[in-house]
């Protein structure tokens, strides 16, 4: 094996569908085609196994169950003494109570602001966003030890339209049914549209427990027939290429992965000013954005951006510069590769 391969191993212990599980699977595949040894170990789920499959990896796939599964520790322990990995990234907080310590480093990766006790193996921490590398530090964990390490998306520019999309006029937006992601906000938006725009449907791509509500509410709004709920879409790159804008309406996000994609896609955003989509879009600029819970302020963004092709492509452009500067694979995975390399050496 050539001595500048690293050999690694990544854990996801979540069963979700959800941007960090989605941007396990892309950053590993991404690592094994920069020329690293990548193991992924999973917790059960075929159709990720399948998609790692495809992308040339060969993930393990182990239980990851409960505090009182100590199957799953045991036999991931003799899964990583047989692929001997330098580095061990346990993805969130289940991966990192199951991951024991080992002849490897261990470093936990957070997409958001989890409890750190759960990572107390960890020799290294990893956050996707500057502000959650602030606020480990901002627990006592030494600055030595935290390290910035982003997200990317593929290139999405140029991807064909989803079959599935609606015909017309359309907002999309993507994520886990979860209350954090607002699409409750969102739907009380649709139905404050002025007249002109009463065409436009609304798409929500995700699945998870706040489905019913969501129908419930839509039915409420008087919108039941103008809102669209997919189910899950693993691959959102022909949702994006079909919609008129990308709506990002949550209570709480990190960072905000389909912002990223969006950037991508060359689509115009409307986020709610919190967390990571406040750091992501530049107001005006790569998108607008409105004050979280503010049904009226995010009805009235999105009519800005379907009333004016101008400002939509000026807003698609700006994110699309933003995704080239700071979000693509290649300057990404350099970036995982040399901090990787770094923990391992240091």
């Amino acid at each position: 094996m050539p001595v500048d391969v690293l050999r690694m191993a990544h854990i996801l212990g979540a069963a979700a569908d959800g941007g960090a599980e989605l941007f396990f699977e892309r950053l590993t595949a991404a690592l094994a085609r920069a020329g690293d040894a990548v193991t992924p170990v999973i917790r059960r789920h075929p159709a990720r196994a399948a998609r790692l499959r495809a992308a040339g990896l060969a993930p393990v796939e182990l239980g990851f169950g409960g505090l009182l599964d100590r199957l799953t520790r045991l036999r991931l322990a003799g899964v990583l003494r047989a692929a001997a990995p330098a580095v061990v990234v346990a993805w969130m907080s289940r991966a990192a109570r199951h991951t024991p310590a080992g002849d490897y480093l261990l470093a936990g990766r957070l997409g958001g602001y989890y409890d750190l006790r759960n990572f107390a193996r960890c020799d290294h921490l990893i956050g996707n966003t500057r502000a959650i590398v602030d606020w480990i530090v901002g627990q006592g964990v030494s600055p030595a030890r935290v390290h910035h390490l982003p997200n990317f998306s593929p290139d999405f520019r140029g991807a064909p339209r989803a079959p599935a999309a609606p015909a017309g006029p359309f907002v999309l937006a993507a994520g886990r049914l979860h209350r954090n992601k607002a699409f409750d906000v969102l739907i009380r938006a649709m139905a404050r549209l002025p007249r002109e725009h009463q065409s436009a449907r609304l798409v929500i791509a995700g699945e998870g427990p706040e489905r019913a509500a969501l129908e419930q509410l839509a039915r409420q709004c008087g919108v039941a027939d103008r809102v669209v709920l997919p189910g899950w879409q693993a691959d959102t790159a022909g949702w994006l290429a079909a919609c008129d804008v990308l709506v990002c309406p949550s209570r709480h996000e990190p960072l905000g992965n389909i912002v990223i994609e969006a950037f991508s896609a060359t689509r115009p955003v409307v986020a709610a000013a919190i967390d990571g989509p406040a750091m992501l879009v530049t107001p005006e600029v790569s998108g607008l954005l409105v004050p979280a819970e503010d049904d009226a302020a995010l009805a009235a963004a999105i009519s800005r951006v379907l009333d004016d092709p101008a400002l939509a492509a000026r807003l698609a452009a700006g994110g699309r510069a933003a995704f080239e500067a700071r979000h693509a694979e290649a300057p990404v995975v350099t970036l995982w590769r040399d901090g990787l390399r770094r923990m391992a050496v240091g």
